[in-house]
């Protein structure tokens, strides 16, 4: 008896860590720890603005993929799901929908806290 709830509990475990592995993570940093992050780094910068939001100004080496656009979830298959992904929009909205989105596609995602407005703001 004590071995099949020994063995019950163990599977119940392994489940879980199985479960826990497949769970991604999303991270919400303010604009001084995003810089940090990003600073003279290759990562995987996405800008989830419009193209027109994107033209009048972004953070160094973003690139945009438009979530408003109805190619927003083939578009980001282009991104490497082994790396993080870090996100921004114009004031944290659009990125927070962006990344429980990507999230769902498999991706870890570090999302800039207040969008370009609050790393703007920093700036200044």
């Amino acid at each position: 008896m004590k071995n099949i709830i020994l063995t019950a509990i163990l599977l119940m475990f392994s489940f879980f860590k199985v479960s826990a592995q497949e769970v991604k993570v999303k991270e919400l940093v303010n604009p001084v720890a995003f810089e940090s992050r990003i600073a003279n780094k290759k990562v995987q910068l996405i800008d989830v603005r419009t193209p027109k939001e994107y033209k009048e100004g972004t953070i160094l080496n973003a690139i945009n993929i438009n979530f408003l656009d109805e190619s927003f979830s083939k578009n980001i298959k282009q991104l490497d799901k082994k790396q993080p992904v870090y996100i921004f929009c114009q004031s944290g909205k659009r990125s927070a929908a962006a990344a429980e989105k990507m999230q769902e596609a498999g991706f870890d995602v570090i999302e800039l806290a207040g969008g370009y407005k609050a790393w703007k703001a920093e700036k200044d």
